[in-house]
């Protein structure tokens, strides 16, 4: 459990997003050096965003940051058989709305990957396809691009409000509130 005030699936969103807040502020490699050097400054901005004394940027600037990124392969690097990869499946059934939806059918959930990785990913959510991809790490939550994660993060949070989730806890079943809760409604 990443902090005791994390309870409920928006918490966890928030959360997440203030570790890459303090990425960004701090210049930290990754999200577990974050919390190491800056946990209060993640706590403040968590708190603030949980309170909304803190709002987070409209999407719109990443997909400019999305639109000038280096057609390269956010999961691996490669610069080959570069396609533009939906985050969020496409495929998502939450209700009649998904197949239309704004935000799970257009640039707000593109990144760009290779042909390789796009298909590995398949239709599983981030934070899954992460925990497969870096078996080693135990705090895998930690290292993913930032771009993708916020992208991740402001989609998502879309589609759990969509599907009524946000308040929502433990939706996966293992007794613990975690990022894999955020990828419950992908299945």
């Amino acid at each position: 459990m990443p902090d005791r005030n994390v309870k409920t699936i928006k918490d966890q969103i928030f959360f997440q997003y203030a570790k890459i807040i303090a990425c960004s502020a701090f210049k930290c490699e990754n999200g577990k050096e974050a919390k190491k050097e800056n946990y209060g400054f993640i706590k403040k901005k968590f708190l603030d965003l949980q309170g909304g004394k803190l709002k987070w940027s409209d999407i719109l600037r990443e997909d400019l940051q999305f639109v000038e990124k280096e057609k390269v392969c956010i999961y691996c690097g490669s610069d080959s058989n570069i396609q533009k990869e939906h985050i969020v499946p496409k495929s998502l059934k939450i209700n009649e709305r998904c197949s239309s939806c704004n935000n799970i059918q257009e640039i707000h959930n593109f990144i760009w990957a290779c042909q390789k990785c796009n298909g590995s990913k398949n239709d599983r959510g981030l934070y899954t396809f992460y925990k497969e991809k870096l078996a080693g790490k135990p705090k895998f939550y930690d290292f993913l691009p930032p771009l993708l994660e916020k992208k991740y993060l402001k989609t998502i949070y879309h589609c759990h409000e969509c599907a009524g989730t946000l308040d929502s806890t433990n939706l996966d079943g293992d007794g613990q509130m975690t990022v894999l809760d955020l990828d419950w409604i992908i299945k």
